[in-house]
Formats: C-alpha cells, sequence, structure tokens
C-alpha cells in the first residue's frame, strides 16, 4: 500500500458495482468483475464432482464444500472460488448467521484468469498458508491445468501436476477419481440449422 493511502476497509467492498468480487488484502482493496464463462465453468464443474465428498450421497462424505465463501482474517478478506472444511474439524460451521467465515478452511481452490492469476499464486497463496490452510488447488482453465500443493514446513509444496484429459487422484479428495476433462469448456460447434458451413441453413456462394 502507497504512503498516505488509507487501508481499505468493508465499506469499500460493499461500495463496488453489482456482480463485482472485493477483496482485502494486506489493507490493499483488489476488485474484479464476474469472470469469464470457461472460467465459471470450471470452478462449477468442479464444485458439482466434488460434492460426493460433501453430501457423502455414495460417496466418501467429511466435507463442507462451498463456492465462493467469504473468508474474513483478521482485517484480510479473501473469496476463493471454492473451499472446503473437513466436518469433524468444524461440525458447527453451518450454524452461524454472519455472512462470512472465520475458520480457515482445509482446502481452497483458485481458478485463474489472466487479471486474477498472480494475486492468486502470490499474495493469497501467502496468506492461506498464514492462517493454516494445508491444500491448495489452482486450476489453469485456458492451459488446461490442475496445480496441487499441500502445506509444508517451509511453506507451499507442489505435490502434482495434472492436465488435459487424465483421470487422477489428486488430495486431499484422493479417495475417488476426478476425470479432469469434464472442467473445460467443450469446444464450441455450430447447432444444426444455424447456417455453419456444410449446415442445412447455409446458403451456396
Amino acid at each position: 500500500m502507497g504512503r498516505g493511502k488509507r487501508p481499505a476497509t468493508y465499506e469499500d467492498i460493499e461500495a463496488l458495482p453489482p456482480g463485482w468480487v472485493g477483496e482485502i488484502i494486506d489493507d490493499e482493496l483488489w476488485a474484479f468483475p464476474r469472470p469469464a464463462t470457461w472460467h465459471t465453468r470450471a470452478a462449477s464443474k468442479l464444485g458439482a464432482l466434488l460434492d460426493r465428498f460433501d453430501a457423502g450421497q455414495g460417496g466418501p462424505g467429511g466435507w463442507w464444500i462451498l463456492d465462493e465463501p467469504e473468508l474474513h482474517f483478521g482485517r484480510q478478506v479473501l473469496v476463493p472460488d471454492l473451499a472446503g472444511w473437513r466436518r469433524e474439524r468444524a461440525p458447527g460451521l453451518l450454524e452461524r448467521d454472519e455472512p462470512f467465515f472465520d475458520l480457515a478452511p482445509d482446502w481452497i481452490c483458485e481458478v485463474l484468469s489472466p487479471s486474477t492469476a498472480a494475486l492468486d499464486r502470490g499474495r493469497k497463496l501467502d496468506v492461506y498458508l498464514q492462517e493454516g490452510v494445508s491444500h491448495a488447488w489452482l486450476v489453469d482453465p485456458r492451459a488446461h491445468a490442475l496445480d496441487v500443493y499441500r502445506r509444508g514446513k517451509k511453506g507451499w509444496r507442489l505435490v502434482a501436476r495434472h492436465g488435459g484429459e487424465e483421470v487422477i487422484r489428486a488430495e486431499p479428495f484422493d479417495a475417488e477419481p476426478l476425470e479432469l476433462g469434464l472442467l473445460w469448456a467443450p469446444k464450441s460447434t455450430p447447432a444444426p440449422g444455424l447456417g455453419g458451413p456444410g449446415s442445412a441453413g447455409s446458403t451456396p456462394g
């Protein structure tokens, strides 16, 4: 934060335009509009695939997994794309009325966008480490890649790097396989009759 600049407050987040996501890291406000469609696809699909660890319907269960929870760590306000708490550690997590969480998750996931990648890989990971988060995933939908980090004695340790269409087992959710290719937005194809090359609705040249 520059000299003489006032620390950001939660009022700055509340003053953002509708649909924007605001975070406060080291007293500095970071604000971003809603992400691109391929970002939303990856985050939404991953949350759905991991639901078996939350609901436990035919899966392992044992977790609370939430989309875009607002985390408050003192003056820091962070919003990961996904976060998970082990239920044995936080049995009453959802019983409070506040719209935020002040207990650090056991796992977070950030889905990278060009505008957020540097922050997600840098200062946000530092805060998660400081607050005791044990696992972090960084998903890059453009590169079709997933980096899996585990908390170590000297900081984050990259334990696995996956990509493409792999079927993987990634800690802390390695009890079940994950089909990585399901996270990526499918390549578009012209709908029948909408004028695509060779379609019935196209007009010969």
